[in-house]
């Protein structure tokens, strides 16, 4: 194996532990020595340390020498573990191999001058940093942006229809492009959804995937006049872990009760009456959420288009068409008024669900 395979091998560690590291990146290492892992090690936040430290546990006084393959530059300050440079000088390690620079401050090329300072070969060898950076895609935006990614999905029929004008019971899209959403929503540290939602669905909006969590996935309703009903699934099952986003015009004694059943109420108040869903967002950057997921309706689906507040859509098609003038689009709102005002996509990717479904992936264009 050559420093391509090993340090392959560190990414495909470091994507174990997607989904179960937040607000810290997922990271994979492995230790090499005389052409022989010796270590590896990922990240999870329950496992507390660091991918580096387990690999080098593993392979104890066979470290001395050796080279060390990780998927993100070593930490070089004290957190919530002590330095990830400090313990790879310490174990001996001759030479780190890295696919990309952190991107965070504290860290950001800290690390690599640490390791050079100690005496270490430090290299980056180009072709890594893309899929690393994608592995820990929202980190990655918040330490750049200083805002969580903000995913937009919806399941849709092949003509852009989300609901019906009538009945609406059952399901878009199949169980096996919903499992597969299961998986998306594992990945994020919040989600949103709107009043109108949550009146017709009475939804819960938890993590079903099964996988452990470095905490829970943050439930918010967008309710700009608090009519949330304290028996709703979504108010029974709090346990801290939802948000209601309202405005100043809300009752406060609906508030006091809402918040007497544990639930989060807090005003963002926006024009014409309404959240603000970019101070939510900024809200949700200021207690280090680094990504949320909007699961809602039409018009909410449009407000956080228009505020410019979304990064990425995923769209489940399912091969079905609804018609008519009444049925909800994916978006709905004004709109805008001319196709040169189209709100423009980039980097789609389409993913396939057999037998007839498919998903498309893309990143909203910045101004």
């Amino acid at each position: 194996m050559d420093d391509a395979a090993y340090l392959r091998e560190a990414l495909r560690l470091a994507a174990l532990g997607k989904g179960q590291t937040s607000p810290n990146p997922a990271v994979g290492a492995v230790i090499v020595r005389d052409g022989e892992i010796v270590g590896k090690g990922y990240h999870t936040w329950r496992g507390v340390h660091h991918a580096e430290v387990l690999a080098l546990q593993e392979a104890g006084e066979r470290a001395r020498g050796a080279t060390a393959y990780v998927s993100l530059e070593p930490c070089g300050h004290m957190g919530r573990t002590p330095p990830c440079t400090q313990a790879l000088v310490d174990a001996g390690i001759a030479r780190v191999v890295c696919a990309m620079q952190d991107p965070n401050p504290l860290v950001q090329g800290k690390g690599f001058a640490a390791l050079r300072a100690a005496g270490l070969q430090v290299e980056l060898p180009p072709g890594f940093a893309q899929e690393a950076e994608q592995l820990n895609e929202a980190f990655v935006h918040f330490m750049r942006t200083g805002r969580p990614l903000v995913l937009l999905k919806s399941a849709v029929t092949l003509d852009g229809k989300i609901a019906a004008p009538w009945d609406n019971s059952g399901w878009i899209t199949s169980e096996r492009a919903r499992a597969h959403v299961q998986e998306v929503r594992h990945q994020y540290d919040a989600i949103l959804t709107g009043i109108g939602t949550l009146l017709s669905d009475d939804c819960l909006l938890t993590d079903r995937s099964g996988i452990e969590r470095p905490r829970p996935l943050l439930r918010i309703v967008v309710d700009s006049l608090l009519r949330t009903p304290a028996e709703s699934k979504m108010v029974r099952s709090c346990q801290g872990d939802v948000l209601i986003a309202t405005t100043s015009a809300a009752d406060p004694q609906r508030k006091q009760s809402l918040e007497s059943a544990g639930v989060r109420v807090v005003a963002f108040d926006g024009a014409r009456g309404r959240v603000s869903l970019r101070k939510l967002v900024e809200y949700l950057a200021s207690q280090r959420y680094l990504s949320l997921m909007i699961e809602a309706g039409s018009k909410i689906n449009w407000a956080a288009l228009e505020e410019e507040i979304v990064d990425k859509v995923l769209f489940y098609y399912a091969p079905k068409i609804l018609g008519g003038l009444q049925s909800l689009p994916v978006a709905g709102g004004i709109g805008k008024m001319s196709r040169a005002e189209a709100i423009v996509m980039e980097r789609v990717r389409i993913h396939s669900i057999p037998p007839d479904e498919f998903a498309v992936e893309a990143y909203v264009v910045k101004a």
